[in-house]
């Protein structure tokens, strides 16, 4: 009996504890500042559709000093992929073309159920934890697609467990005017920076940034 009362109370204090760490990492999120001695290794999270047309115009917005640059998309998603390698190839420097393609299974298709969504990001998380480990981004720039949420957890874990702050900077798409869309509603709680494109959702969620039409 009294090993069980210890176990409960050391999980009770490892669940306090993270709670705490969790608190702090994303609290102090928007003092981190990466790339202030160097380039900014940032881990690029792109969407089928427009998505991918919308990632792509931020990216055009950045500095030289992104670099390099780490693609995510989908294993099933093959226009994503063409349109990084035009993008990339339509820089002149060859330090801007510093970047990789990677691939997760697909948090969620289109019109599929919410039960199996589930066990489908469970999977996606499987993949994406020893990506994100292995690439050490300083910063995960997403835009909505659902594959992205696995990634920025995974982000988050890494500065619970004090090993790298990973900035999570997310842009919601100019379509969503009154409500955020499903991945938005996840990512906001956890992101350091949340960019809305209309002042009605400013309103509506303070820790939201608006600075008009972004893409």
């Amino acid at each position: 009996m009294s090993f069980l009362v210890g176990v409960t109370l050391a999980v009770l204090l490892i669940t306090f504890l993270t709670i705490i760490r969790l608190y702090v990492v994303v609290k102090n999120g928007s003092s981190y500042h990466p790339g202030a001695t160097g380039a900014v290794k940032i881990l690029v999270v792109a969407g089928s559709g427009g998505h991918t047309t919308e990632i792509l115009r931020l990216m055009e917005c950045l500095s030289a000093a992104y670099t390099p640059r780490h693609y995510v998309i989908a294993d099933t998603d093959r226009m994503s992929e063409e349109k990084i390698y035009t993008f990339e190839s339509s820089k002149q420097h060859s330090k801007e073309s510093e970047f990789t393609i990677c691939r997760i299974p697909r948090s969620r298709e289109v019109h599929q159920s919410w039960g199996s969504s589930v066990i489908s990001t469970l999977n996606a998380l499987r993949y994406s934890f020893p990506l994100v480990f292995r690439l050490r981004p300083d910063m995960v720039l997403c835009n909505g697609p659902g594959t992205c949420v696995p990634l920025c957890v995974a982000g988050l874990l890494l500065g619970i467990l004090g090993m790298k702050k990973v900035l999570i900077v997310y842009v919601e798409s100019i379509c969503r005017v009154q409500t955020l869309s499903l991945t938005g509603k996840i990512i906001y709680p956890i992101s350091d920076y949340f960019f809305v494109q209309w002042p009605s959702l400013r309103n509506l969620y303070p820790k939201s940034i608006f600075l008009g039409r972004i893409v």
